[in-house]
C-alpha cells in the first residue's frame, strides 16, 4: 500500500512539475524542428571525483525528463524523436572544449546540460557562443559564467559560489567562528569560492588569517592540515572548499590529525549526499552546509526523487534533479516556442517564474541567465534521527532567493 500511494504522489508531482512549465504545442510557434529531432547532451564527469555528484545519473535525469514530456504531450509533442546524448570531459577544459564542439557540430546537439568543473564549464560556455547553442549548467559554481564570460547561450541553473559563501560562511562565522584558515583547490571553482567566502567572512565580523590552494585532484592534504595548529593567529575554523571525491580525502584526514581537539572546527563550502555516504554521516553529523535542493526538502521534491531511486537505485543529488529541471523547461519551452531554434526557445524562457519540486519561487533572470531561486542553510543530520538510509539534511532556515544569489553583475552584458 505505501509503494502504490508514493507512486500515486509522485504522478501527481510530476504532472504538476510539467503543467506548471506551460502549454502551447507546435502550432504556438512559427519555427520548426531541425533536423527532425532535437538532441540533448550531457557533458559530464562519467568516471572522476565528480561522477557521483553528476555522472551517469545526470545522464538518466535528463532522460528522465525526455520520458516524461513526450508521455506528457504524445503525438502532440514538438517531435517525438528527441535524443540524449553524453560524453565524459574527464574534469580537463581541454576535453570539454573539443566534446563540446563535437556535440553541438557533429552530433547536432541542440542544448549541453550539466558540466561539473569550473574550468571545463567556461569551456563550454565559450563553445556555445561560438556555436550558437544553448548551455544549461547545473554542476559548476563559478561566478563567472553569469559575470565576465556570460553570454545569451547559457543558463545558470542550480547554484554558484555566491550562495554557497553566503550561506556556510556568513552563518558560520556569526556563530563564533571569527578565525578561518581555508583551504581550496587551484582551479576556476576554488579561486572564485575563496574570493566569495572571504567576502562573506568579512562581512559577518571575521577574517581569514591564512588561504591556501591545493592541487587538484588530490587524495594528500597533510601538509595544509598540520599547517593550521600552529598559524597565527591560530583559525578557530578550518574552511574546506573542496568537492567530491577531494573533499572526502579532506575530512578524514581533517580526522586522521585530529584538528577538532586541537580547536580548529570544520566548515564545508559545498557539500552533497553523496559526499556524505562517502565519508559517513556519523563523522560528519552537526556539520554546517548551504544546499540548492535536498531531496525529501518537501513532499513534491520526495515523489520525484522516489522515481528517480526507482530508475537508477539511488538517491539523486541536487545537481541531477537540477539536470532535470532544466531540461524539462528547455523542452517546455521548445514546446511552447514550436521551434528548438536558441533565440526561440530563450524568448520563452527569459524572464520565467516558477516553482518546480527542485526551484521554489524561482525567476530565470533575462539580464544574466541565472536561475534565482531558494536556497537551504541545512546541517548534517545525526545518524539516530534519519527516517531511513539516505537521509541525511536536516534543514536549518530557507535563504530567500532574493538573499541567496547576488545582483546581477555589471560585466555581463548578454548582447
Amino acid at each position: 500500500m505505501k509503494h502504490r500511494l508514493s507512486t500515486v504522489v509522485a504522478a501527481a508531482a510530476v504532472g504538476a512539475l510539467l503543467a506548471g512549465c506551460g502549454g502551447g504545442g507546435p502550432s504556438s510557434g512559427g519555427g520548426k524542428v531541425s533536423d527532425d529531432k532535437i538532441v540533448l547532451g550531457v557533458l559530464t564527469d562519467l568516471s572522476g571525483v565528480y561522477a557521483d555528484i553528476a555522472g551517469p545519473n545526470s545522464v538518466q535525469a535528463v532522460q528522465m525528463a525526455v520520458d516524461d514530456f513526450k508521455k506528457k504531450y504524445g503525438d502532440k509533442a514538438i517531435t517525438q524523436n528527441i535524443e540524449v546524448i553524453k560524453a565524459d570531459h574527464q574534469n580537463k577544459p581541454e576535453i570539454a572544449n573539443t566534446q563540446a564542439r563535437e556535440m553541438y557540430d557533429r552530433k547536432k546537439a541542440d542544448a549541453i546540460f550539466d558540466v561539473p568543473t569550473s574550468s571545463a564549464a567556461l569551456a563550454v560556455q565559450t563553445v556555445a557562443g561560438q556555436a550558437k547553442k544553448l548551455y544549461f549548467n547545473t554542476g559548476a559554481a563559478t561566478t563567472e559564467l553569469a559575470g565576465k564570460t556570460c553570454n545569451p547561450y547559457t543558463y545558470e541553473w542550480a547554484y554558484d559560489t555566491y550562495m554557497l559563501a553566503h550561506g556556510t560562511g556568513a552563518a558560520v562565522t556569526e556563530a563564533g567562528g571569527k578565525n578561518w584558515y581555508t583551504i581550496y583547490p587551484d582551479y576556476a571553482f576554488g579561486q572564485d569560492m575563496q574570493q566569495k567566502f572571504e567576502t562573506a567572512i568579512k562581512g559577518a565580523g571575521g577574517k581569514v588569517v591564512a588561504k591556501d590552494p591545493t592541487p587538484f585532484p588530490s587524495d594528500n592534504y597533510s601538509t595544509f592540515l598540520l599547517k593550521a595548529p600552529g598559524l597565527k593567529p591560530k583559525p578557530q575554523v578550518l574552511g574546506a572548499l573542496q568537492a567530491g571525491g577531494d573533499l572526502a580525502n579532506v575530512v578524514k584526514q581533517y580526522q586522521q590529525f585530529k584538528l577538532k581537539d586541537k580547536g580548529i572546527e570544520l566548515a564545508i563550502g559545498l557539500l552533497f549526499d553523496t559526499d556524505i555516504k562517502a565519508i559517513g554521516a556519523d563523522k560528519l553529523a552537526g556539520t554546517m552546509f548551504t544546499t540548492a535542493w535536498f531531496w525529501n526538502v518537501d513532499a513534491k521534491a520526495q515523489a520525484w526523487a522516489d522515481r528517480f531511486k526507482e530508475r537508477t537505485g539511488q538517491r539523486p543529488t541536487f545537481d541531477q534533479a537540477a539536470d532535470y529541471s532544466a531540461a524539462t523547461h528547455y523542452l517546455e519551452a521548445a514546446q511552447k516556442a514550436g521551434s528548438d531554434k536558441a533565440a526561440d526557445v530563450s524568448k520563452e524562457l527569459d524572464g520565467t517564474k516558477f516553482s518546480d519540486f527542485f526551484a521554489h519561487n524561482a525567476t530565470i533572470r533575462a539580464e544574466d541567465h541565472r536561475v534565482v531561486h531558494d536556497a537551504y542553510l541545512a546541517k548534517v543530520k545525526d545518524p539516530a534521527k534519519a527516517s531511513e538510509a539516505g537521509d541525511y539534511t536536516e534543514p536549518v532556515k530557507t535563504i530567500p532567493a532574493a538573499e541567496a544569489f547576488d545582483q546581477p553583475s555589471p560585466d555581463c552584458h548578454l548582447s
